[in-house]
């Protein structure tokens, strides 16, 4: 396919309008001072031996300056360069607006300091024309990319991705990489879903597309990060986690369509019922975990005077355990929708009963061999019992949603047969 593309490029007389197999977007806000210097290295790039046609476009998000004026020139200087202008700031929107309607066949973009090495962008954009993969990302957390940027970014972009890799089981190295590429059938069913117009905009468009079971692409690549960005790192950090915490309420409570997105364009796991990876599955235990054991603590403390601590105990082991039946199935396992939902917390009060008698057997223990016991070493030996049971718990759950994956997918419609299925052979 990419032969055929490039040959039939070649064989085009001078003139002719070449629909571009790459779009790439450089989203500006007031950029006039760097703005005809990158264009054109890109531009020289592009010509220069790329083998694909591809186009550069110019997104202007409502600059205040002659960034505008700037871009025109650029547009009536340079072949396959054009603008497009947007009355309101953000990059997120710049890219939605260029991408949803481009007729190029993969859409990407870069920042327009270049920070990325330019020699990454056909090892970025080569997955997505021969359609074995659908999302690519630069990333500069990889052990083989070369990083020259400040110790606070560094800090504060690993700190992100941890971030994220905790609370939205993320598996990308590199949310914030300005190098992505994605294609463009797969862009315009993604994009509907998409509600950040700003920065988060990377993040959840690669959440949603890891959920949807699209399979995304990472280049490590080389980047020298821009001493004179103007970027606020604390609003944009702000925003981001406000994000996240968006993104992750949508994806609990099953807000986000994505099962009927999976169905169309995702790609499903080779062997149904598969658990998720168990690390991943570990972290968000301990998440949950963590919540939990805080609520029990204030639940045993709050009923102890009143009832003792044996029903006590009961009462805020009983409690927590519901919920943490019921947040470890949404959040650590994955498990969505009401099928199943009661067998689920009964299978979990039977571990919720182990539980009870290990720190039930705790309390019995402390008060035979110290009867006068304070209420703080009760609530620590019971910690230390809860932590012994933990583990049991974790096992048992993963037992309990051993088969209770997403839904599995019928194939894909005909609306979205590629090449592939049109031979009865699919790579998905």
């Amino acid at each position: 396919m990419t032969e055929t593309a490039t040959a039939a490029h070649r064989a085009e007389p001078t003139g002719a309008v070449i629909t571009p197999v790459l779009d790439v977007v450089i989203p500006v806000y007031n950029e006039e001072t760097d703005l005809g210097v990158c264009v054109r290295r890109l531009h020289s790039y592009l010509n220069s031996g790329f083998p694909f046609p591809a186009r550069i476009t110019i997104a202007d998000n409502a600059s205040t300056d002659d960034t505008m004026q700037v871009a025109r020139l650029l547009e009536d200087e340079l072949d396959d360069v054009r603008v497009v202008h947007l009355d309101a700031k953000g990059r997120g929107r710049a890219l939605r607006t260029v991408w949803e309607h481009s007729d190029a066949m993969v859409v990407a973009y870069m920042d327009v300091d270049l920070s990325t090495d330019l020699n990454a962008l056909l090892p970025l954009v080569a997955p997505l024309i021969s359609g074995h993969s659908d999302v690519a990302i630069g990333t500069r957390l990889a052990a083989n990319s070369r990083v020259v940027r400040g110790p606070k970014r560094e800090f504060i972009s690993r700190c992100y991705n941890l971030i994220l890799r905790a609370s939205l089981r993320a598996r990308f190295s590199d949310a914030q990489c300005g190098f992505k590429a994605m294609r463009t059938d797969i862009a315009r069913r993604l994009l509907p879903l998409v509600q950040d117009g700003e920065w988060f905009f990377d993040t959840e468009l690669l959440v949603l597309a890891e959920r949807s079971g699209l399979r995304i692409h990472e280049v490590p690549v080389d980047w020298i990060d821009d001493p004179d960005s103007t970027v606020d790192i604390v609003d944009t950090a702000r925003k981001d986690l406000l994000g996240v915490w968006r993104l992750g309420r949508g994806l609990t409570t099953g807000a986000l369509p994505l099962e009927e997105l999976r169905r169309s364009v995702g790609r499903e796991p080779l062997v149904p019922g598969v658990p998720l990876g168990m690390v991943g599955q570990v972290v968000r235990f301990a998440i949950v975990g963590v919540v939990s054991t805080l609520a029990y603590a204030l639940l045993y403390l709050a009923a102890q005077p009143f009832t003792g601590p044996q029903i006590a105990n009961f009462l805020a082991l009983l409690v927590t355990a519901i919920g943490n039946t019921a947040a470890n199935r949404a959040f650590t396992f994955g498990v969505r929708g009401t099928n199943g939902a009661v067998a689920h917390q009964f299978q979990g009060l039977l571990i919720f009963a182990f539980g009870l008698a290990v720190t039930s057997g705790s309390l019995f223990s402390l008060h035979r061999w110290a009867p006068d016991a304070s209420v703080h070493l009760e609530l620590f030996v019971l910690v230390l019992a809860n932590l012994v049971a933990t583990l049991s718990r974790f096992l048992g759950l993963r037992w309990v949603f051993r088969d209770s994956g997403p839904t599995d997918a019928p194939e894909p419609s005909p609306a979205f047969a590629g090449p592939e299925f049109q031979n009865g052979v699919s790579d998905r």
